[in-house]
């Protein structure tokens, strides 16, 4: 693998200056934010061959995200940022997405009770329990404030179908909230708000917890998104901004990770961010600069603790050691702003090319995804972990 050469250096010397001076991280991340290195190119001669890309399914609306059962059932996402109509949830069966659980959980209509609907889904993975876990947004569209019963967690035993738990996060949501993804870790759920910037520590057996962090450097977005060399804004001229996003938790549970969509990426104790007496202002003084990421669609980490990370501005799949070092995997034109992945049992990586950035939300209203949609998968022989 070829060694990145424009944002590790970076990186490190930012790591290496927060971990010996706490006090120093405003100024830390001040700097990660003015800085560009995460958007240059960087030479990929000695990734992986082009030809170990599988595609495996394609769809005519897009998609974000997928979920692989250990007895092989494909679980995936579509978004639907512009509150368009359509499953929120499927099933892949003999190559199509199917409405899971059901086509009534998939037709929620604006005005309607939300408590057993889809509004606006945007995470999936199976959780320690075995259960399938969906984080829906609760949003009509993008930018659009959460409806009543909207924001929640959802988990479907994928034996019987059925919903066996619901927590509830109208308690936790702001007007401006996108709460966006989830990991467990112990009897914890993290969620990430990347419309109100904040995480959000929930207890499992409780369906309790609190915001931490709140309008934090670490969790608020503070440079411009790319996605294929042009910058991401909305149809109002203003900067597509995506505040806490993509999460980890490493393998032993000591450590959480977190980045906004367009980097940089930060490590915490878990023990810290577990722990209710800790407040967010002691929090943000333990808060550790981890790696320059760029543009991100989606992550996912295996048991070694290594974190794959998909770079949206290049095309490129990176791995990040747990020691915050990178190399490119892969670089191919079909992965256009690749999303949420997976880790199956057999040891593949999963991967949605979402072409998210070619949608009309993200480039001043002119969309140009061509379809369809794809996901891919990559043989690697990873250890997958279930967190």
């Amino acid at each position: 693998m070829l060694r990145l050469t424009s944002a590790l250096p970076l990186a490190l010397v930012l790591l290496a200056a927060c971990n010996s001076h706490p006090e120093n991280a405003q100024t830390t991340t001040q700097a990660a934010a003015q800085d560009s290195s995460a958007a240059a190119p960087a030479d990929t001669t000695n990734s992986l061959s082009a030809s170990k890309l599988e595609d495996v399914y394609q769809a005519d609306t897009i998609w974000n995200g997928v979920a692989v059962s250990d007895n092989g059932r494909a679980f995936v996402l579509f978004p639907h940022n512009e509150g368009s109509a359509g499953t929120r949830i499927g099933e892949i069966k003999n190559g199509k997405a199917v409405p899971y659980p059901n086509q009534n959980w998939n037709n929620w209509k604006l005005g309607a009770d939300a408590k057993q609907k889809f509004v606006r889904a945007n995470s999936l993975r199976f959780g320690p329990d075995g259960n399938l876990w969906v984080i829906d947004t609760g949003t009509p569209k993008s930018d659009a404030a959460p409806v009543p019963n909207g924001p929640k967690l959802l988990a479907f035993d994928i034996k019987t179908n059925k919903l066996v738990r619901s927590i509830p996060l109208d308690a936790y949501a702001k007007p401006k909230s996108f709460v966006d993804d989830l990991r467990f870790h112990a009897d914890k759920i993290y969620v990430t708000d990347a419309g109100a910037p904040a995480l959000i520590v929930l207890d499992t057996k409780t369906g309790k917890g609190r915001r931490v962090l709140e309008n934090d450097t670490s969790t608020t977005a503070r440079r411009p998104m790319y996605g294929e060399g042009k910058r991401m804004v909305k149809p109002t001229g203003e900067d597509v901004a995506l505040h806490a996003d993509q999460m980890e938790v490493s393998p032993d549970g000591n450590y959480y990770y977190w980045q906004s969509a367009a980097g940089p990426m930060y490590r915490l104790e878990t023990r810290l961010l577990d722990d209710p007496n800790v407040s967010s202002a002691d929090l943000a003084k333990q808060v550790k600069y981890f790696y320059n990421s760029p543009t991100t669609g989606g992550t996912a980490i295996d048991a070694n603790g290594n974190i794959y990370l998909n770079d949206c501005n290049h095309k490129r799949l990176l791995k990040i050691s747990p020691e915050g070092q990178a190399t490119t995997l892969l670089q191919d034109d079909r992965l256009v702003w690749a999303d949420a992945m997976w880790i199956d049992n057999k040891g593949n990586l999963w991967i949605p090319a979402a072409q998210i950035n070619r949608s009309a939300g993200m480039q001043q209203g002119k969309e140009t995804v061509q379809f369809p949609v794809h996901i891919y998968k990559l043989a690697l022989g990873l250890k997958p972990l279930r967190n």
